[in-house]
């Protein structure tokens, strides 16, 4: 985080005090409280700034640990769980999933599972702090400081009821500072409360930030705030209201919608190249960092005095084991920018949604090869196992790994056209045809019409082998295990045309909302001249020689897996890198198409002819009428421009679709995930737990009942 320090503060909302600021355990991470700011820093015009920018740091919290996917990706329709069960109940709504957090001696795989009073107690402990800054930073004589320090306070407060509203309804509102007060008397707001404070707080947010990031990259601007309060109040017009949002005027909230998002969409315009958002990241504070598209960002750096409790984390959860089913061929390290946790193995759905010959965004999102850095077997061994030729051996910086993300009526590889496929641990011999080499690991998303990726190397519920996405890739790290350094983007005028085109569909203006988003899926069009075969994410960060900002301060030393050439020489982490990266992709292989420069069209001319991979999902789901068609429609399209942006399972519980489409495309969840219960998370036991009633009693167990929500 370059701009801003964390700074904890001694206040916080009195029950949590109680109940302690975080539900993570200590063995993973130290507190580093430093409570050295007290309430007098406030008084003045440098102390209120400097208590505003402690805000920025309760941010960071949604990315430090395995909470940054569980509560956001998993149980939906784009992601479910590996092989790797940590937070298996979040992905399959089972009985695990209630208040109680989840420990090893409730049934939790490991001690690391995301505890349900995870969000909740650390969006009050910053809620809390919003409200200390909002009591002192009043008083400030300056007005441009006093309204700046405000505007942060306000928006932080704002967005994390939003979050707390997203994730539990209705929740306690506490818009004073506590000042010492253990308060254990709460009333629970209603949702229709709880939300119109969200949309208060992001509508003085909006009157009094500036327009300006004069903090550096990661300020939280005036166009922050609109871009959260059209999302406000799009959530008010939305399903999930619906029982109590009639009394609010339509139109007027989904205009004002509208309004907002385009004084976003012409201040903060799209980055031109979607491969800069995410995939060209090279290095720590990098140029691409300061993109006027990122609205909202954690920011994070390679400075451990800043690192403050939370570091970055997500380079852990896209990619497939690929160190165990490899054979060794592929062997991980900082060379290579994600972790192989196999924690989000995306559904048959997220592959399918992609139109894989025209969206350059998904050859922008997906990995599909992994350079061969680890000569596992000699080649005599290779040949007799395998039953190839000399020619076809591999051999370093050849395709140790390869996804194959074709379409399902593809039957080129019908017959074991080119081979068969699998990992290197049982016997198959692909042999790609544009390189004549055999390949360790080949994998095919359709074979035979039928989609096949999910039975490589274990069960179909939990399979290690899957093709992940680079959005978290950071080859900055400087050890395999490091933490990442790279900011996580929470919000892009991206996203703002989304809402934007969902509030058009709302307003039944259905053709304005089809060419809303053509203007996102233009810039995700290939270009004239663009090298359709091109790969890169985030790894480049590791040399200033492959496109990254400095080299990698490990980049000499040996690899701690002892990556070995044919000849049994250890490789350095520079070697073993140039052997990962081998800047291609499938896209041919998985197309069949020619080979070819030109200019692809993604442009829809009616929304009454949608694309084909489309209409198969709206088929699947039995969508009927347009409004049905165009609100799934959008959610599709968020799939191909937000895949894995932390708030799936908001947007989708937003709208009324979590269930129907995890019961439709998430084979995990199916059979668990219920209407009416599980578009809300349990309020947290510990929490309901201590309260009392206005006399100090002890709730009875009916009053507790009372606080959860339904079906818990």
């Amino acid at each position: 985080m370059r701009y801003f320090n964390r700074i904890f503060v001694c206040s916080a909302l009195s029950v949590l005090a109680l109940m302690g600021t975080t539900s993570c355990s200590d063995d993973f991470l130290t507190e580093d409280a430093g409570h050295k700011v007290t309430d007098a820093l406030l008084n003045d015009e440098t102390g209120a700034l400097k208590m505003a920018a402690g805000l920025y740091g309760n941010i960071r919290w949604h990315f430090g640990y395995e909470w940054a996917y569980g509560i956001t990706l998993y149980g939906t329709d784009e992601f479910t769980n590996g092989a790797d069960l940590t937070s298996e109940c979040w992905n399959t709504y089972d009985n695990r999933l209630n208040p109680l957090d989840l420990t090893p001696a409730l049934g939790a795989a490991n001690k690391n599972c995301p505890a349900v009073s995870a969000l909740w107690d650390e969006m009050y402990y910053g809620i809390s702090t919003a409200n200390l800054v909002l009591e002192k930073a009043v008083n400030v004589a300056n007005e441009d400081s006093r309204n700046k320090a405000l505007g942060e306070a306000y928006f932080l407060r704002g967005y994390n009821y939003y979050r707390l509203f997203a994730q539990y309804g209705g929740v306690v509102l506490q818009t004073e500072a506590a000042n010492g007060v253990i308060k254990k008397d709460y009333t629970r707001a209603t949702e229709e409360e709880t939300l119109n404070q969200v949309i208060s707080d992001f509508e003085q947010a909006y009157k009094m930030l500036p327009t300006t990031k004069w903090r550096g990259n990661g300020t939280w601007t005036k166009y922050t705030a609109a871009h959260f309060l059209a999302k406000a109040l799009l959530f008010r017009q939305s399903e999930r209201c619906s029982s109590w949002n009639g009394s609010y005027n339509k139109e007027q909230d989904l205009n004002r919608v509208i309004s907002l998002c385009d004084e976003v969409i012409a201040a903060c315009p799209l980055a031109p190249d979607y491969w800069d958002l995410y995939a060209k990241w090279t290095g720590v504070n990098c140029k691409n960092e300061g993109l006027d598209e990122i609205l909202m960002a954690a920011e994070h750096n390679d400075d451990s005095s800043t690192q403050g409790r939370f570091g970055n984390r997500t380079y852990n959860y896209f990619d497939p084991q690929f160190s165990n089913f490899s054979g060794a061929w592929v062997q991980r390290g900082q060379y290579i920018g994600g972790m192989d946790f196999q924690r989000c193995r995306p559904t048959e759905y997220t592959y399918s949604i992609f139109d894989n010959v025209n969206d350059a965004r998904m050859w922008k999102t997906f990995k599909t090869v992994y350079g061969l850095n680890n000569i596992a077997q000699d080649a005599n061994t290779v040949k007799s196992t395998y039953g190839i030729t000399d020619e076809q051996v591999p051999d370093l910086g050849d395709e140790g790994i390869i996804f194959i993300l074709n379409k399902k009526s593809d039957t080129r590889y019908n017959n074991d056209a080119y081979g068969s496929f699998g990992t290197s641990k049982t016997v198959h011999n692909f042999v790609n045809p544009n390189t004549g080499k055999w390949v360790p690991n080949a994998f095919i998303t359709f074979l035979d019409g039928k989609y096949v990726m999910n039975t490589f190397n274990g069960a179909p519920s939990s399979t290690n082998v899957f093709c992940g996405i680079n959005k978290t890739a950071d080859g900055s790290r400087t050890g395999e295990k490091g933490d990442a350094h790279r900011d996580v983007i929470m919000a892009r005028s991206g996203e703002t045309y989304l809402v934007k085109a969902e509030a058009q569909v709302r307003l039944g203006k259905y053709q304005d909302a089809i060419n809303t988003v053509n203007i996102l899926r233009a810039r995700g069009q290939w270009k004239n001249g663009e090298d359709r075969s091109y790969y890169t994410d985030g790894s480049m960060a590791f040399l200033t020689s492959d496109g990254g900002d400095k080299d990698n301060s490990t980049a000499t030393s040996r690899t701690v897996k002892s990556n070995k050439d044919k000849n049994g020489k250890v490789l350095n982490n520079t070697e073993a890198y140039y052997a990962s990266m081998t800047h291609t992709n499938t896209y041919y292989l998985s197309t069949g198409i020619e080979k070819t420069t030109e200019a692809s069209n993604l442009q829809i001319s009616s929304y009454t002819q949608l694309p084909a991979e489309d209409e198969a999902i709206l088929q699947a789901l039995g969508c009927s009428g347009d409004y049905d068609r165009m609100l799934n429609f959008i959610f599709n399209e968020r799939t191909r421009e937000l895949l894995g942006e932390w708030n799936r399972w908001e947007e989708l519980s937003r709208a009324g679709l979590l269930v129907k489409r995890a019961k439709a495309f998430n084979p995990e969840a199916a059979p668990n995930v219920k209407a009416n219960k599980h578009e809300l998370r349990p309020i947290p036991q510990k929490f309901i737990d201590i309260l009392q009633t206005s006399d100090g009693k002890n709730l009875s167990d009916e009053q507790k009942k009372a606080w959860q929500n339904p079906g818990y």
